[in-house]
């Protein structure tokens, strides 16, 4: 049970972190101030910046539940991640350093013109409402752990309004410096707290943990299936993980506002490429500590699933370790870690759909804004964004996957749009806009068609059935396309599309 020592380090770190981004923070003058930090920001710092914006809670409590509740084939998705970032390195992000961008999306606006920049810009703010929904929510899980160790059982609704609440005030006030320090703090300190918590368990379960794990099949890092059917439905195998989570990272930290924003805040295409390269590393090091975690969890508790523990998801399962399990004072320290890395995460988000919302939504208008107006405007969209952000999050509280699962395969409805409108841009020279947004919007459609629609039978036949009921899906044992091959599958028919209409030009 939680101390009351642990109470006032969560609070007295909670308030500490808060005061110190805010200090860091410095003055906003203006948009660039708000947004990009007046590209003043070392790469290192950004690396840092966009590791805890990618996994934080979905990390820190997610990743141990797929471990728990499975192998540590997941891990081979870091390979995929670090090929994804090289190619962005390489060929998109010399683009973005020409145009002097502000977002993303401009790209798009500079390419094809102002209808495009603007439906990219709309698809990214769904996606990271639905995305980040997961995120928010998955905040909540540690919370509830806490709360319920106080004897208060608080629903996650009310979690999330709270956790809603402080993160926008927080984010309102400090801007983007305020932000990208803050999560250089907190990863540094969840790594930390995972890194004792691992070194606890091992010692408390000894060397009998090895054997356990190897003889229940839980040690298993890769998959090297060459059957079809393992390929196209299991997203942990090693080609899928490779190609299909390589082309997933091309899009999620290639044409995702809430990635691409820290790369244009570097100085240079050099501290870009050197933030956007390392962080493959970090994301490398972070994955193989939490799935660790998860691991020795699942010896430590007997193998027990989450309702046997008195669970409602295999994602509380670290938080009650937590609460249960650690020293007074450090339980407390990890639990504030994880929830103020997680608020720094969330702030990103906001920071990110206000850039976006001003700069590719009003435009023109908004280019025309002094100084004061702009900053102004761009903090009143802030508090917008958060309020239907909590709306979204309380959407996710009946799912039963784990959250990371989750939150990585909503994202993928999109990005392959996303992702096929900017390769279409980048390398196809006679594509115009009117072709681009066809094939964005076919895009679009097809992958909702296909996710919800198209489904492997116990058989290996593929047949289209589009939503069945679960009760139909366990008679008949159908199994989905893997995620990953979401954004390979999406970008492939947006550029097959825009590029067979762009026949028309010369």
């Amino acid at each position: 049970m939680l101390q009351p020592f642990d109470y006032i380090v969560i609070v007295a770190y909670l308030v500490g972190v808060v005061i110190f981004g805010i200090r860091t923070a410095g003055k906003q003058t203006n948009v660039k101030d708000y947004f990009l930090g007046s590209k003043e920001m070392p790469w290192w710092a950004i690396s840092f910046s966009i590791v805890a914006t990618e996994t934080s809670t979905l990390t820190v409590i997610g990743i141990p539940a797929v471990a728990y509740g499975g192998a540590l084939t997941f891990f081979q998705l870091t390979f995929g991640y670090l090929v994804g970032r090289v190619v962005v390195a390489i060929w998109f992000l010399p683009r973005y350093a020409a145009g002097d961008l502000q977002t993303a999306y401009a790209f798009l606006g500079q390419r094809f013109g102002e209808r495009m920049q603007r439906l990219s810009s709309v698809t990214f703010l769904v996606t990271r409402l639905l995305a980040d929904g997961v995120r928010l929510f998955a905040t909540a899980i540690p919370i509830r752990i806490i709360a319920l160790s106080a004897g208060i059982d608080l629903g996650y609704p009310t979690i999330i309004l709270a956790i809603g609440v402080l993160t926008a005030l927080y984010t309102y006030v400090g801007g983007f410096k305020a932000v990208v320090w803050m999560d250089v703090v907190q990863m540094s300190v969840y790594v930390l707290g995972a890194v004792f918590t691992l070194f606890l368990l091992w010692s408390d379960i000894g060397a009998a943990a090895s054997e356990a794990l190897s003889e229940a099949g839980k040690l298993t890092v890769f998959s090297f299936s060459t059957s079809a059917s393992t390929i196209l439905t299991s997203p942990y195998t090693m080609i899928t993980a490779v190609i299909g989570g390589g082309i997933f990272s091309m899009a999620s930290h290639g044409t995702d506002q809430l990635i691409v924003q820290r790369l244009l805040s570097c100085r240079s295409l050099g501290d870009a490429r050197k933030a956007l390269v390392g962080s493959a590393f970090f994301v490398m090091i972070q994955f193989a500590i939490f799935l660790a975690v998860g691991a020795l969890l699942w010896v430590y508790y007997g193998g027990q699933d989450a309702a046997a523990l008195g669970l409602t998801r295999a994602d509380e399962v670290f938080p009650k370790y937590i609460v249960e399990q650690l020293p007074t004072g450090l339980a407390g320290l990890v639990l504030a870690g994880i929830l103020a890395a997680a608020m720094s995460t969330l702030s990103s988000s906001l920071n990110a759909l206000a850039s976006s919302s001003l700069n590719d939504l009003l435009g023109k208008r908004a280019a025309k804004m002094d100084a004061a107006t702009g900053l102004r405007w761009s903090r009143f969209l802030t508090l917008g964004w958060a309020l239907v952000f909590v709306f979204f999050a309380t959407l996710f509280e009946d799912q039963q996957n784990p959250v990371v699962e989750l939150g990585l395969s909503i994202a993928s409805f999109t990005y392959g749009a996303l992702l096929g409108a900017f390769l279409l841009g980048l390398i196809v020279d006679r594509v115009r806009e009117s072709d681009a947004l066809i094939g964005f919007m076919v895009g679009l459609v097809a992958m909702i068609v296909i996710i919800f629609g198209v489904w492997q039978g116990a058989d290996g036949q593929w047949m289209f059935m589009f939503n069945p009921a679960d009760s139909v899906k366990a008679d008949l044992g159908l199994t989905s396309l893997a995620w990953p091959w979401y954004t390979a599958v999406g970008a492939a028919i947006t550029m097959g599309i825009g590029s067979l209409l762009s026949v028309r030009h010369r």
